[in-house]
């Protein structure tokens, strides 16, 4: 069997496996970044308690490794609730990347000009119609690099849910390689994380070039 033959053969098992790893990026973006700017909102609060228990947790989920936090979920706390390994999975990436969302989008709300703050309480704006209106607005033309270059680790980093027997697209070239003692697979596999990830940067500079009009008008 020729290589085009033999990569034919192979594309309906790792389309099965992109169809995976899409799921678990999708859900993981959904979640992280609400979640994340939550957490950066309550990271820069003034009530000391939620800021100080905020810290700890991204202290927590940054400091340690993801593949661990993955194991941990998945052996530890899916034997007690009884949760799949999607379940255990998903909540250990939203978790990781919530972390770090909020410390992005904490440093874009850090960058907003202080003059806003004091423009917004002269209207009479509350502080909650001031992060709303003014800061998280003006925060978001920051964030968006750093946020794009997260979701691109993120798209690889979905290769480890692996180590816990879900079938994504690296676990199915894994099978395939396996299988057949043939490395082709990991190439289409390289290939297609590399078609993603172009994607994902073109869709990024298109929001960048967007708000950078917008800031202009």
């Amino acid at each position: 069997m020729n290589t085009i033959n033999y990569v034919i053969t192979l594309m309906p098992q790792l389309l099965a496996g992109l169809k995976f790893t899409l799921l678990l990026f999708v859900c993981t973006i959904a979640l992280s970044i609400p979640l994340g700017l939550v957490f950066a909102l309550g990271r820069v609060s003034r009530f000391k308690p939620l800021s100080w228990l905020i810290n700890a947790y991204l202290w927590v989920f940054r400091g340690t490794p993801l593949m661990l936090q993955l194991l941990f979920f998945y052996f530890g706390l899916s034997q007690i609730f009884a949760m799949q390994a999607f379940t255990a999975a998903l909540i250990a990436f939203v978790l990781n990347y919530a972390a770090y969302f909020a410390e992005i989008f904490r440093g874009g709300i850090l960058a907003v000009d202080k003059g806003q703050y004091e423009a917004s309480k002269a209207l009479g704006l509350t502080g909650g119609q001031t992060m709303l209106y003014i800061v998280v607005p003006q925060m978001v033309r920051t964030v968006v690099p750093p946020v794009a270059n997260e979701t691109i680790t993120l798209v690889k980093d979905t290769a480890l849910a692996s180590t816990i027997s879900l079938i994504d697209l690296l676990k199915k070239a894994q099978q395939a390689v396996n299988r057949d003692m043939n490395v082709t697979a990991y190439i289409v596999v390289a290939v297609m994380y590399l078609a993603v990830t172009l994607a994902l940067t073109c869709i990024f500079n298109m929001i960048e070039k967007r708000l950078a009009i917008s800031k202009k008008q």
